[in-house]
């Protein structure tokens, strides 16, 4: 009785959290099978997995505008969603790490990207794709960029993608994931 709602709030929350973990894996195992299905089947199953994503985000929206004690944490959700939806990120990987907010795993990706490069194992406008979402991601973490990550950002962003940092900006984007994250990790201890 003394918890008024907490636990409710804390369950819903990892019910959320869940889904949408399920969804952007489900992208990634789309992603990693691209090359078994037929085009249209691969089309038709990535369709269905935006649909349920907007899906998802639509009942995060109604959340979000009646029970403010979930809104800092599920702006990160909502954000990882709009990117998804937006096609701003096209690498379900960077998605997770986004949403899970782990600067620290999406800088060891962005460091295995440019080796990727280096020795012609992706090719350059793929890292060049991955290298734009990680950063952006980065910076809607609220980490530092150097100023060299910053100009590559600045240099090198697709309109989706400036899109998608104008929708973070408008829902307080980088802030409210800050703010989310550190409620989680003191939450967690």
């Amino acid at each position: 009785m003394a918890s008024r709602g907490q636990q409710e709030t804390t369950r819903l929350k990892q019910n959320m959290e869940a889904q949408m973990e399920r969804l952007v894996q489900q992208l990634i195992d789309l992603e990693e099978c691209k090359d078994e299905l037929e085009p249209e089947e691969y089309q038709e199953t990535k369709d269905e997995t935006l649909d349920q994503l907007k899906e998802f985000k639509h009942s995060l929206d109604k959340l979000l505008q009646g029970n403010l004690s979930l809104v800092d944490e599920l702006n990160g959700m909502q954000l990882a969603i709009q990117a998804a939806i937006s096609n701003a990120f096209k690498t379900p990987e960077v998605i997770r790490l986004f949403a899970k907010k782990q600067p620290d795993q999406l800088r060891q990706k962005l460091s295995e990207i440019q080796r990727d490069a280096k020795i012609g194992k992706i090719p350059a406008d793929q890292a060049k794709q991955q290298t734009v979402e990680i950063l952006t991601a980065l910076k809607n973490l609220g980490e530092e960029l150097t100023s060299d990550e910053s100009f590559y950002l600045q240099s090198n962003s697709s309109a989706s993608m400036k899109q998608f940092e104008e929708v973070a900006m408008t829902m307080g984007g980088g802030a409210a994931l800050k703010v989310a994250g550190n409620q989680v990790q003191q939450a967690n201890k």
